[in-house]
């Protein structure tokens, strides 16, 4: 069995970032060491190690979470990293004597951009914004309170160029973001095209195979029946003369019913073994199916694991609609129901494929709740979620929760729908 995971584009620039800045971070640090050694003599013996590992000691934290771990994660590493840097600057006036150190300005204020990008990152655009305010405001009293002499002139100018600079990086990370957004809105809706696409081609398919036969087969018996009776004689039929056919000879006759009847079989094929003609391979069906979930919410996991001979799976368009409805109310559901206060939650989707069936499990680890204790006039679950998977024919579905330990709901298409 293969796995792959399909992430966002969103989550795919986030990973990048994360570990663009965490590398970037950990290159700062061991550049500005020998200032901070150096400005260090000046300050007591403690201010140093512990303001350098405020400053820089989430980066390499962040760059390895970026790798491998959720969005939560790599935001929740980015966020403490950007609020550690601001209780370096808090602790920093506390510490050193003002005016004492020997430096253009302290290493600290050059520090701003990092923090900057780590809050970027962490959150959302207004929170963001107000750290830069409140980071250039914090930096610049810093540099004021250490190294120059206030004056307004001085202060003003301290602010403005670690606002500017700190601006030009919450500019690039925000656009990056947006970007992201953009081509996952954008991937929804190929994906929707591609749905429709695809069983547009099947349809075509199945209309080209069926006009063929009506041309080759039955239009020719047809014509050949014509031309027989076209070529019958004047008057009664002569004695023993086939009446299909009038004026046929008895060959003719046996050749037109062995024509017609393999006609008739091929017929009867098309109807017992074509399927719905608005059908969806593999690769659509999982486009579809994600596209579904990433419209109520993009930051949900879709990951896709295979079977051999998933690729000759068939689904008809009416059963990826109905799957799609259900597995949409139940993340509809858990974003309602799941959420626990100062706690993230997780939710992933994992869709297995074989040869000839798909099977949905939808997971969170949320709040959860007594399956038993659902009343019958929660409609979501026993209507939108079960009562849909019931009436697909190889349908299935179940939901399994307990309180404090999250959900889980499988939804399954195919065989006797128990794969």
């Amino acid at each position: 069995m293969s796995q792959h995971v399909s992430p966002t584009a969103s989550e795919g620039i986030m990973r990048r970032l994360g570990l663009s800045m965490g590398l970037g971070g950990v290159i700062m640090g061991l550049v500005t060491m020998p200032e901070i050694v150096e400005q260090g003599h000046d300050a007591p013996g403690w201010w140093s190690p512990v303001a350098a590992v405020l400053t820089f000691g989430g980066f390499p934290v962040l760059a390895a979470v970026s790798v491998r771990s959720r969005p939560a994660v790599i935001r929740l590493v980015s966020g403490l990293t950007a609020l550690s840097f601001l209780v370096a600057l808090a602790i920093t006036p506390i510490a050193v004597q003002p005016h004492t150190l020997d430096a253009s300005s302290v290493w600290l204020y050059r520090m701003l951009p990092l923090g900057m990008l780590a809050a970027a990152l962490a959150w959302r655009l207004l929170f963001s914004v107000v750290y830069l305010l409140v980071g250039s405001t914090a930096v610049a009293f810093v540099n004021v309170y250490l190294v120059e002499q206030f004056s307004t002139m001085s202060a003003l100018s301290g602010l403005l160029r670690a606002c500017g600079l700190a601006t030009l990086f919450l500019w690039c990370v925000t656009c990056a973001h947006g970007a992201g957004a953009r081509v996952d809105r954008e991937s929804a809706v190929a994906g929707r095209r591609a749905a429709a696409t695809a069983a547009s081609t099947a349809r075509d398919h199945e209309r080209a195979r069926f006009a063929a036969l009506i041309h080759d087969a039955v239009l020719s018996t047809l014509l050949d029946a014509s031309r027989g009776a076209e070529d019958a004689p004047a008057g009664p039929p002569p004695a023993g003369a086939p009446k299909p056919c009038p004026g046929a000879s008895p060959g003719e006759v046996s050749v037109l019913r062995r024509q017609a009847q393999s006609t008739l079989d091929q017929l009867d094929e098309i109807r017992v073994e074509v399927r719905e003609p608005d059908v969806l391979d593999a690769r659509s069906a999982v486009i579809f199916l994600r596209s579904a979930v990433h419209e109520i919410n993009p930051g949900i996991r879709f990951a896709t694991r295979t079977w051999p001979g998933f690729d000759d799976l068939r689904m008809p368009v009416a059963v990826a609609g109905t799957m799609a409805a259900a597995l949409g109310e139940a993340v509809r559901n858990s974003l309602r129901h799941a959420t626990i206060p100062g706690q993230p939650v997780h939710r992933t989707v994992t869709c297995t494929i074989s040869a000839g069936s798909i099977r949905l499990v939808f997971n969170d680890d949320g709040a959860g709740f007594d399956v038993a204790q659902v009343s019958a006039d929660r409609l979501g679950i026993s209507v939108s979620i079960l009562g849909r998977m019931r009436q697909l024919a190889g349908g299935a579905g179940f939901v399994e929760s307990q309180p404090g330990e999250g959900t889980t709901v499988t939804l399954v298409w195919g065989g006797d729908g128990s794969a």
